[in-house]
């Protein structure tokens, strides 16, 4: 099975594309690719951020205010099906294209704009049921931008590099996690110009992205022929040597739960635990946010190259997850907004670090290099799954006791990640 658009390219095909880079082949680091790599996820998750965690709750609390934690959990929980069944198809697709502009390029560009076009159907939604509908075609076109992109790393970074190239991509990562919320924040009153925004933000992703990126042709690569055994190994998740690499998975998610537990429902938090007014909250929402981006960027800058020069990974990833348990359990004690300020500096330092070294990480416990994007599409599961579970607990902890139970259900989240990661036998 292949795919390719386009007529043979015959200077590819004089040199054979394996789609991986050996240390000894690329001596110099590719930071070309980093840059296009930071670029691209500063865009798209930055303008996914700023709905997820501002815009899409501001949104609900106008369609239903009474109900808005109830349905902010039945989004996390949609979200979460399509975006599994999504990483899947879009990773599968993308390791089997073959085309002259490569195997990710096509769909990280087409992942850009239909994206971008069903944020403006969201922010048109009239109804909690429409809202739904949309959010999940969106969630679904979204990851033919998150998976492809990240597997650049795989195909194009050797192993010698990961840590600074994942580094440099947790850069960006920070920048559009909590840039993302810093923007969404400022449109609260005026949630319809902010959806658009993020949309504008988000067609700019593919397209930037593979320019900076460059990605070679995929047409002299072997083609794959349309069998049972190409669809199981292509289409599915992986089921041999996965002890590792389902570690980290689970690992991350845990971790991510955490995290995402506390920032996707800051809003709320403020306003109904901390009892803040509008102005408030929006001054809160920016300065947490700034705290969470500076802290994560620093760490983000210094992690992974550090992760490289000691040659380890999961040591670093380990300490972060410990960071940010103590960071989230802070507000347990202080129903005051310094104390979500404490949060942002104590979790941004060690969402940071993981930031920075996990995409190396991912790489490493990889069970087949063949079929990289399907696989790093699943383990970015845990960044979208830690999004939905967190919230989903967090909706629990209130619903059954109050506010204050998010913190320490957030606490042995993390905990719980740091010792799954530990637990990993084939990374240093």
């Amino acid at each position: 099975m292949s795919i390719a658009p386009g007529a043979p390219d015959q200077a590819a095909a004089t040199q054979l594309w394996t789609g991986v880079i050996a240390d000894v082949e690329q001596p110099k680091r590719p930071i070309r690719v980093g840059i296009g790599l930071a670029v691209g996820v500063v865009l798209w998750l930055g303008a996914y951020l700023g709905v997820n965690a501002i815009l899409l709750p501001a949104k609900v609390a106008e369609l239903d205010p009474d109900g808005k934690a109830g349905v902010i959990a039945l989004l996390a929980t949609s979200a979460m099906i399509v975006a599994t069944l999504a990483n899947v198809l879009f990773g599968a697709l993308s390791d089997l294209t073959r085309s002259r502009w490569g195997r990710r390029t096509p769909w990280i560009v087409f992942g850009s704009i239909a994206s971008a076009v069903m944020l403006v159907v969201v922010s048109a939604m009239p109804t909690v049921g429409a809202l739904l509908f949309a959010w999940c075609v969106y969630q679904f076109f979204l990851n033919a931008i998150v998976a492809p992109l990240i597997a650049v790393i795989a195909d194009q970074v050797a192993p010698r590099h990961r840590g600074t190239i994942s580094s440099i991509y947790a850069l960006g990562y920070s920048a559009g996690l909590y840039g993302g919320q810093i923007v969404g924040a400022q449109f609260l009153g005026a949630i319809g110009p902010g959806f658009v925004l993020m949309a504008v933000l988000t067609l700019l992703s593919g397209p930037v992205a593979a320019l900076l990126i460059r990605e070679k042709s995929s047409l002299s690569m072997p083609r794959r022929r349309l069998s049972r055994s190409m669809l199981l190994e292509n289409f599915s998740f992986p089921r041999r040597n996965v002890r590792d690499y389902y570690l980290a998975l689970f690992g991350k998610f845990l971790i991510m739960a955490a995290a995402f537990g506390i920032s996707n429902y800051q809003l709320y938090i403020l306003t109904d635990y901390m009892g803040l007014d509008e102005s408030a909250t929006a001054a809160t929402v920016s300065l947490v946010s700034l705290c969470l981006m500076v802290t994560a960027l620093v760490m983000a800058a210094v992690a992974g190259p550090l992760a490289d020069k000691l040659g380890t990974v999961k040591k670093p990833v380990i300490g972060a997850a410990l960071l940010v348990a103590v960071g989230v359990l802070v507000p347990f004690f202080a129903a005051e907004p310094w104390s979500m300020v404490a949060y942002g500096v104590i979790a941004g330092i060690g969402i940071g670090a993981f930031n920075a070294v996990d995409q190396a990480l991912n790489v490493e416990v990889l069970p087949n290099p063949d079929t990289a994007a399907k696989d790093l599409g699943i383990l970015n599961l845990a960044n979208t799954g830690g999004q939905i579970l967190g919230p989903l607990l967090a909706a629990a902890a209130i619903s059954a006791v109050s506010y204050q139970l998010v913190f320490p259900v957030a606490c042995v989240l993390a905990l719980a990640g740091a010792v799954l990661i530990l637990l990993i036998r084939s990374v240093r």
